[in-house]
């Protein structure tokens, strides 16, 4: 059942009518068939990037679409609705964008810039390292200054897109303490980058996530984002943004095991009549409804703060946090209304249930969001 939105114009309304018809005719034939064989979405990208849903929030002076980050993220949600695994990949995206956008200078913006918002190339978000997930500080992954850039050795682990991105925002260590680590643009093509074996996944499965080997990596100075020992803030900066993206992914994915479960009800009768009817599941997916309607609000009040310039961190914390464990619990109960069918991957509630599990652990696991919101009501 779509959901019915209340878009800020019409403009943002025929978008999602667009989103919808891509997510329906592009992202749901294939679904089933990729994630259980590991497939990656070629071609999947390529027609998102020319519908321009890419580069919704980005400027157009830059070939994005200048749409409101509140509108992004629906987009998004509908996404997710189809393909959980797309709709992350795409929120990686524009994270991976966003520090050259925040932070790089104007002619590096002017060099770059258009063809990562242009639908021809997707991006990477390379900021956790084997050792050092929520602890971004304790990164030992090395930039070393020498003529003309920097020499980059160690590793980088669970990058989504990881070996199919064509750039990564590195973030790498200059200096000491929290204050020298920075940021990096780095083509996929650099010698001396190479990835490991894509990681074997509980759901998300055909979009990889892998490690990635810096072996003597050279990176020209250009490719410095920012300041020198200024990539912490760039990190942090686009993660606040980052988990709302996630949010909305939790959320489509929400909405569609909800909507699963509500048509498996209406049709499956026991005790003479629809399950539906009976009190007891009614009031399950009752509780489901007001859960995603809940979740979806959050992400809604961050993004519209985050539109007008107010501040918003605390607020994207609460909605990644809120958002994806209303994703594991709704996913959990939409399995439960099938019985033994959703426990089987004759139907995808199943799926559905394993991808909302990584939404509580990436870009922060939600005991970090606690965390974030612990020390702002501290201040």
């Amino acid at each position: 059942m779509p959901v019915d939105r209340m878009l800020p114009t019409s403009e943002a309304h025929d978008l999602i009518e667009l989103t919808r018809d891509i997510a329906d005719k592009v992202l749901e034939p294939k679904v089933v068939d990729y994630e259980k064989h590991e497939k990656f979405p070629d071609g999947v990208f390529e027609a998102l990037g020319a519908a321009g849903l890419l580069s919704l929030p980005y400027p157009e002076e830059f070939g994005g679409g200048d749409q409101p980050y509140e509108v992004y993220l629906q987009v998004l949600e509908e996404l997710a609705a189809r393909w959980a695994a797309v709709a992350v990949a795409v929120s990686v995206h524009s994270l991976a964008c966003y520090p050259l956008f925040a932070f790089g200078s104007d002619e590096q913006k002017q060099r770059w810039l258009p063809d990562m918002l242009g639908g021809n190339t997707i991006g990477a978000y390379s900021l956790s390292e084997p050792q050092a997930g929520s602890d971004a500080a304790a990164l030992a992954c090395k930039a070393t200054k020498t003529d003309g850039g920097y020499t980059i050795n160690g590793a980088k682990a669970w990058i989504t897109n990881g070996g199919r991105a064509d750039f990564y925002s590195l973030f790498a260590r200059t200096g000491e303490g929290s204050r020298g680590i920075s940021c990096f643009l780095v083509p996929n093509d650099t010698a001396g980058l190479s990835f490991g074996k894509p990681e074997e996944k509980m759901g998300l499965r055909a979009v990889p996530t892998t490690t990635a080997n810096y072996d003597d990596a050279f990176v020209a100075d250009e490719r410095l984002i920012g300041a020198e020992g200024q990539g912490l803030a760039i990190a942090f900066s686009a993660l606040d943004s980052g988990r709302l993206g996630i949010a909305a992914v939790a959320v489509g994915l929400a909405q569609r095991a909800l909507d699963d479960a509500v048509a498996y009800a209406k049709e499956r009768k026991a005790f003479g009549k629809r399950i539906i009817d009976h009190q007891g599941l009614g009031f399950v997916l009752a509780d489901m409804a007001a859960a995603v309607d809940a979740a979806r609000a959050t992400y809604l009040d961050a993004a519209r703060r985050r539109d007008r310039g107010l501040p918003y961190s605390r607020q994207a914390s609460v909605a990644k946090l809120t958002a994806t464990d209303t994703a594991m619990k709704v996913t959990t109960d939409a399995v439960q209304v099938f019985g033994g069918y959703g426990y089987t991957q004759d139907f995808p509630v199943e799926r559905y249930m394993r991808e909302a599990k990584i939404t509580q652990i990436f870009e922060g696991t939600n005991q970090i969001q606690r965390l974030v919101i612990a020390r702002q009501l501290a201040q």
